[in-house]
């Protein structure tokens, strides 16, 4: 008895169609290459429910004729490839001839049709690969393809598809794409009733940069332009001040067609080396054009990836346009004069002063005008008062230069007296009598005030600060010695010298109390921070809201791929707050399964790390103390989140042995 079985049609069909057609997405795509291979101009796209019920593909191109209609439903045919020659060097988006044939075999198809050639339309309907009708219809120029119930005669394939949400951000990242890639073309993505992408079609990509990922985005660029033995590449790539801790927005094109290509990103990461901070990547949106016969895309069921003949000069092509283009706009980043710390205001011992208005009596707060400045005219009421209001002002600081309280301080906050020589200098001269032709100048001098920062700190029995009972017995002082390289905190303790990382300490310390205390320890932004994701990282950021409210941020769909973060954990800059949730939008990505403690844990690390002060960075003397009493208060501070020692010991007798005294 024979044991191999020819499948029927229907059954090589469905198995043939599932190479193809693996969800929403996969229909949109190869229905939209289509309206491009046939000259459109003009492409509109509709779904809803995530395009499991309902996708239209709607173009103004060249038509299906009559007689193709049936054909054209047929696998394996196309009308772009006509002899095995036509395979090495593919012009087109589509060449199987696989795409109509696969979808109608898993849906409900309807295809309405008019070419340039033919005064009235065709409709087509066709149900599991089964015809169903074929009749005249109006209709413009151009094609229609409505596709309904996906799937609906594999529920073994349905159940498989993901939420509706998830769907439809994945097609809108096929539109995204499409639409960078044919900036020519204006497109129309309508999601449920409402459009979400929409495209000029001017023919700039820059135009079409800013309808996908908005005008922030779109502003941070620089143009690319460049061709090297015969490879052209044209597109953008970001200022490096912007740059991303992941390529998610790194976006390729090979002759108008998206492609992941490994070549190319290397060779951008390459080029961006020395103008981007390590851990860091260049966003960008390039077009490779080359020789069709230099390419291999028959190489993915999805076209998605290719082969190059000779990929040295695709690296080299896309390096030096990059290189190019960050030389040719390397200008130093602007000064912030802004600052998250608070700032402390500067002591004016008066501010405002009162003048009789020579119109009425009403008195009015004015600015304060030195005297020197008021010259052939003689003292007014508001110059004497003024004049009072410096010498008590020189008074007050005597006071409290000869009457200082004593505190158990090291900090010494007038280095040397205001003299009586500086006193008198800006003592004001006696008021003139009035109708004199000119009024003398007094010089304006600050007091020299200078504060000497503390070296060593002694904590005594009287004032503990290890506040842990086994550190107590164990050392009843220690004393800060410094710090080395703005990194490493020098402490002797019970014969020893500690070692601390500053930045390991601080990012543990921050860890733990994300741990315990979690949102707790959330901050409201004074103004929200609009962050741009990639649509699979969006969607995942969607479906982990609750993950980010857990580690203090508020996090909101904002729509169209952008998410508002209105608050943060009050240890992170406001700053680091695009590239953590970006960063974080990246790992829920890639880890997809729902282990809801390494994904708490891993944003925990990620907070703690950015929000740490940073080595190298000048500290203040009380903020390193206070990071060595924490540290010694709790023996459980001993690693980093990422497994690094905070801190390591160096014993007197090792330091002796060293001079040869032990």
């Amino acid at each position: 008895m024979s044991r191999i079985n020819v499948l029927e049609k229907h059954v090589a069909e469905l198995i043939a169609a599932g190479e193809v057609v693996e969800r929403p997405s996969s229909v949109i795509k190869e229905l939209v290459e289509n309206s491009i291979d046939a000259g459109s101009t003009n492409i509109t796209v509709e779904i809803k429910n995530g395009g499991k019920t309902f996708i239209r593909v709607a173009d103004n191109g060249c038509g299906i004729e009559r007689d193709d209609v049936k054909i054209a439903f047929l696998r394996h045919a196309t009308s772009k490839v006509k002899v095995q020659d036509d395979l090495d060097s593919i012009a087109t988006l589509g060449f199987r001839g696989e795409a109509l044939a696969s979808v109608s075999a898993v849906a409900n198809v309807e295809l309405i049709t008019c070419a340039d050639t033919e005064e009235i339309g065709t409709l087509y309907s066709v149900s599991a690969g089964e015809e169903v009708e074929l009749s005249d219809i109006g209709c413009p120029k151009g094609t229609t393809i409505i596709v309904r119930d996906l799937f609906f005669n594999i529920p073994a394939r349905q159940k498989f598809l993901k939420k509706d949400v998830s769907e439809g951000n994945a097609i809108a990242q096929v539109m995204d794409r499409i639409a960078l890639s044919h900036p020519e073309i204006a497109f129309t993505f309508i999601r449920d009733s409402k459009i979400s992408l929409k495209t000029s079609g001017d023919g700039k990509l820059s135009s079409a940069i800013y309808s996908v990922f908005g005008r922030d985005f779109a502003n941070s660029l620089i143009e690319v332009d460049y061709c090297l033995d015969g490879v052209e590449v044209k597109g953008y790539i970001s200022k490096p001040e912007t740059a991303r801790p992941t390529r998610s927005m790194q976006t390729f094109f090979v002759n108008d067609r998206f492609v992941k290509t490994r070549t190319a990103a290397a060779a951008v990461d390459e080029a961006a080396k020395g103008s981007v901070m390590v851990g860091k990547f260049l966003s960008c949106v390039l077009n490779i054009k080359m020789s069709f016969s230099a390419v291999d895309v028959n190489v993915h069921p999805a076209k998605i990836e290719v082969r190059f003949v000779n990929e040295r000069p695709i690296f080299d092509a896309v390096y030096h346009a990059v290189k190019s283009a960050l030389l040719s706009n390397d200008d130093r980043k602007k000064a912030q004069l802004f600052s998250n710390s608070p700032v402390k205001p500067k002591i004016e011992p008066f501010t405002y002063s009162t003048v009789k208005s020579s119109k009425d009596e009403t008195v009015k707060p004015t600015p304060f005008i030195s005297s020197k400045k008021i010259i052939g005219s003689e003292k007014t009421d508001y110059v004497r008062d003024v004049d009072v209001k410096r010498e008590n002002f020189l008074k007050s600081l005597e006071v409290i230069k000869t009457d200082e309280v004593k505190r158990n301080t090291s900090l010494d906050i007038f280095e040397e007296p205001v003299t009586e020589k500086a006193e008198a200098e800006v003592t004001p001269e006696p008021v003139q009598e009035k109708n004199t032709a000119k009024t003398e100048t007094m010089e304006e001098v600050e007091p020299k005030v200078k504060v000497i920062e503390p070296q060593i700190v002694e904590v005594k029995e009287d004032k503990p600060v290890l506040l842990d009972a086994f550190f107590e017995k164990k050392a009843d002082e220690f004393k800060f010695v410094g710090e080395a390289f703005s990194t490493y905190i020098i402490v002797e303790i019970d014969n020893k010298l500690l070692l601390v990382d500053k930045h390991a300490l601080h990012e543990r310390i921050i860890y733990e109390k994300l741990r315990k205390e979690g949102n707790t320890f959330s901050q409201m932004l004074l103004m929200p921070v609009a962050v741009t994701l990639q649509k699979d990282e969006y969607n995942a950021c969607i479906e982990n809201l609750d993950v980010f409210t857990a580690s203090a941020f508020e996090v909101e769909d904002f729509g169209n791929g952008t998410l508002f973060v209105r608050s943060c954990p009050q240890f992170l800059d406001s700053a680091d707050v695009e590239s953590s949730i970006a960063e974080m939008a990246s790992y829920l990505v890639k880890h997809k399964l729902d282990i809801r403690t390494e994904k708490m844990d891993w944003i925990f690390h990620n907070v703690a790390c950015r929000a740490a002060v940073k080595a190298g960075n000048k500290s203040k003397t009380a903020e390193l103390i206070d990071l060595v009493k924490t540290m010694l208060s709790n023996p459980e501070l001993k690693t980093c989140p990422h497994g690094r020692p905070v801190c390591i010991e160096l014993t007197k007798n090792e330091i002796e042995k060293q001079f040869g005294r032990a």
